[in-house]
């Protein structure tokens, strides 16, 4: 029988837990002025959400977008990880095809978790060899996400050697405002960092006293103690 979108929600259900939905809610920030204000949870952990995957691995494309329109974090965290599935498997038009739905439904795609879970492996995989304005649009995007779209979608450039996208959308977003943005640069320039430490370190010699301080922080993690204190205290 075929899976349908109204399958995967009955599904998905069998794992919900009030108090993990509880603790999730307050972990992803769902409260009043928070970054991801009236998100639901159901309580399910990604785990479980990947059993269902590979359970509903049938789904249509169409009622994975339904899912991904849902209210429900959980539904949605389904429905990218099952497009992530299926563009996997896919020839290149089935890719154009998923890569376009992904960036038509963005808005759905809010919080950090469903960011980085997908946008390597859609935006990232979609464009590492071909034209790449569609990732400096989204980096001068005024919405969080797509922002944050646009720097994990470089992490799979990284995995393969290819560091100046992710060097060209960190220095456009040096004077972010979003915390969530300055963390996920100095994420990308620490795993450039583990490939290439001197290509990482010539972008902070020369912009490391304009960043942000957590994007540092995050950039410099895995330095040894008497180089991160340099940096920290503006020495290098």
């Amino acid at each position: 029988m075929r899976a349908t979108a109204e399958k995967v929600r009955k599904e998905l259900r069998k794992y919900a837990n009030k108090k993990t939905a509880k603790a999730l809610q307050w972990f992803f920030k769902t409260g009043p002025g928070e970054y991801a204000e009236g998100d639901k949870f159901i309580g399910v952990k990604v785990p479980h959400i990947r059993s269902v995957v590979k359970k509903f691995k049938d789904i249509s494309l169409k009622d994975a977008v339904q899912l991904l329109k849902s209210g429900i974090h959980e539904e949605r965290m389904f429905a990218l990880l099952t497009l992530v599935s299926k563009f996997n498997k896919a020839n290149e038009d089935e890719k154009k095809k998923i890569f376009t739905i992904y960036l038509k439904n963005s808005r759905f795609i809010n919080n950090w978790d469903l960011v980085d879970l997908s946008a390597p492996n859609i935006i990232g995989a979609y464009i590492m060899n071909k034209d790449k304005n569609i990732l400096y649009r989204l980096a001068r995007s005024k919405t969080l996400w797509e922002r944050r779209i646009a720097v994990l979608g470089t992490f799979y450039f990284i995995k393969y050697g290819q560091f100046d996208d992710s060097l060209k959308t960190a220095r456009m977003l040096l004077n972010d405002k979003e915390d969530l943005i300055h963390k996920a640069v100095g994420w990308m320039l620490r795993e450039i960092g583990k490939r290439a430490l001197a290509a990482e370190e010539k972008f902070l010699r020369q912009y490391y006293k304009k960043m942000p301080r957590t994007m540092l922080r995050y950039a410099i993690e895995k330095f040894p103690e008497p180089k991160r204190k340099e940096y920290l205290l503006g020495k290098k």
